[in-house]
């Protein structure tokens, strides 16, 4: 039995766990706002809210509710578009009307329900952060203009957020009907998720990848899900050891104070990083297992020279640096009966780290390639490095020979186009739909370059590279 509060009505089903949730909504629930379109994550039309209870508090992001299984929802408060029906239009609503922020409507309540999300977050709002909303919501319709000056609008009404009580100013303010004010006291009264029943299934994390390929097979599959893993969900700092739970989220380590403390421009990496509902979803866990030769993730972590902690069905732990988690196109040293529970990094000091992506369209998009380093130094002596890249190896590359030969050399330019040359014979790329071998080749190469001149612009300026290149 699976228990969640659907809007303002407490659901109970014994639907099948991997059965997804924009289905139970629309053909079980007939709710039929929220609106199935591609199916893959890309469009945003079936965008829903995921509410959790934090500390006595509802939490809400926005979720895609056609990637989400039943599994992953036990115990919490899911929002579409009826549950936000109250006796007059919410300023998000009334905002996407006056600005004619819409034309045929179909991807009208997923806009809505990101917004909606939006509102609902800790941070102060700005028409920048309005629009990163909505950055997993696609319109074919309007140019997008309109939204943007909608987006504007709601931003000038939330400046205006009672900091005290957001919850009873949103409702106050119509953002939210009343029975919002009822959930975290009902919530508290549904059966938490429960410990795995049993110890065999496949592992599920966010679903964001594996109910893309096999939505149909993985329906009446035995599923074990890590978000039913509360340990598995922290981010935890020891000493200079940094734990990151395997069902953590691209969003919950980009939100996380400790990561942002050591690495003060993660959130402009990790914007690159898919799209925020997607963010909400997928987990660390899922990103390294899929094994994807451009997974972002992955790539970040490779370059902290990170480490995973991998768990038998028996409870008996080992331990395997990412970098040597691979071991060929898809194929991991993890076995059948192990799945990952944490991946740790040690805090590096005197440290400078740089993380790159180029695709076709700068977010929302798979990369074609991306990179990030690590570099230690003392004075101008590189101690330690680690490089990274993705879309030039048939898995997460790891640049062994290029961040050894740059380990106790000069911060140079001349050893610096040295180990370019080093770099380019150890990688293997291959051409596809993503660009030409040449062209991931030449794109590593300015990547590795923007790298030095983002983390020591004074060494390494444009004009300094562009010279060395021409020469």
């Amino acid at each position: 039995m699976i228990t969640f509060i659907l809007n303002d009505k407490l659901i109970q089903t014994e639907e099948p766990a991997g059965s997804l949730l924009l289905d139970f909504i629309r053909y079980k629930a007939h709710l039929m706002g929220t609106k199935a379109g591609c199916r893959e994550g890309d469009c945003g039309a079936c965008t829903v809210l995921e509410g959790v209870l934090e500390n006595g508090e509802v939490r809400y992001k926005s979720i895609l509710s056609c990637l989400t299984p039943l599994g992953n929802v036990q115990g919490k408060h899911i929002v579409t578009i009826e549950g936000l029906q109250k006796e007059k239009m919410s300023p998000v609503q009334q905002a996407i009307i006056e600005n004619s922020a819409t034309q045929c409507g179909f991807c009208t309540p997923g806009f809505i329900m990101s917004l909606t999300a939006h509102s609902l977050a800790p941070e102060k709002s700005s028409p920048e952060k309005v629009v990163d909303a909505i950055s997993g919501n696609i319109c074919r319709c309007t140019g997008y203009r309109s939204i943007k000056q909608a987006a504007t609008d709601i931003a000038t009404v939330l400046a205006k957020k009672d900091k005290k009580d957001p919850l009873g100013w949103l409702i106050k303010e119509a953002f939210l009907p009343e029975y919002f004010r009822d959930i975290a006291s009902r919530l508290k009264e549904i059966q938490p998720a429960v410990p795995q029943e049993t110890k065999e299934g496949k592992w599920v994390g966010g679903g964001t990848d594996l109910f893309v390929q096999q939505p149909d097979a993985l329906r009446t599959r035995p599923l074990l899900f890590l978000k039913k893993e509360k340990d598995l969900q922290q981010i935890k700092r020891e000493g200079d050891t940094i734990r990151i739970g395997a069902a953590v989220t691209a969003g919950d380590i980009m939100q996380n104070t400790i990561m942002q403390q050591h690495f003060p421009q993660i959130k402009t990496y990790f914007k690159l990083i898919s799209s925020e509902p997607v963010r909400n979803m997928g987990t660390v866990a899922g990103n390294i297992v899929n094994a994807s030769p451009i997974a972002d993730l992955t790539i970040f972590f490779l370059a902290l020279d990170a480490e995973l902690v991998l768990q038998a069905k028996t409870g008996t732990e080992r331990k395997v640096p990412l970098r040597k988690f691979y071991t060929g196109y898809k194929q991991l040293v993890l076995t059948p009966d192990e799945k990952i529970t944490e991946i740790r990094f040690s805090l590096p000091r005197n440290v400078h780290f740089n993380f790159e992506k180029v695709s076709k369209r700068q977010h929302l998009d798979i990369a074609s390639v991306n990179s990030a380093i690590l570099i230690e130094k003392e004075g101008n002596i590189m101690t330690k490095v680690h490089l990274s890249a993705g879309g030039v190896y048939p898995w997460p590359f790891y640049a062994e020979k290029t961040s050894t030969f740059l380990t106790g050399k000069e911060l140079s330019v001349d050893v610096i186009f040295e180990a370019v040359e080093i770099l380019l014979s150890e990688i293997a790329p291959i051409s596809d739909v993503r660009g030409s071998k040449a062209y991931k080749s030449l794109l590593l190469r300015q990547l590795f370059l923007t790298h030095f001149a983002g983390m020591f612009p004074e060494d390494f300026t444009p004009e300094l590279l562009f010279s060395k290149l021409m020469a």
